[in-house]
């Protein structure tokens, strides 16, 4: 099998869930609520990621508050950086349990 062959091969393997899942969960980390100046991850804003059979990928993810200012933009964040880990569809899911606290960190 030549090189080109087996990058092939490799590239059109289906992703171990597990690894992909911390791929996103380190891409998220990039995206930071402006009011407290931390991630989404180490907030524990981000509740779920789910790889669909369809292809498309699911984060579940909680706000700081219900009348968050920022809810937008870092929904679209979490979208974009998302986008760069995996193929197919990203979908960002806001959840309303739990409420979010310090606990969550």
């Amino acid at each position: 099998m030549s090189s080109n062959t087996l990058s092939a091969a490799v590239a059109a393997a289906p992703q171990d869930p597990i690894v992909l899942e911390s791929e996103v969960r380190d891409a998220l980390r990039a995206v930071v609520d402006p009011e407290i100046n931390l991630d989404i991850v180490t907030l524990g804003l981000v509740r779920e990621i789910s790889f669909h059979p369809d292809g498309s990928t699911e984060v579940g993810m909680i706000l700081t508050s219900p009348f968050c200012p920022y809810a937008g933009t870092l929904v679209q964040q979490a979208k974009d950086v998302t986008r760069r880990v995996v193929d197919g569809e990203v979908i960002i899911s806001l959840l309303d349990e739990p409420r979010w606290s310090p606990e969550l960190m």
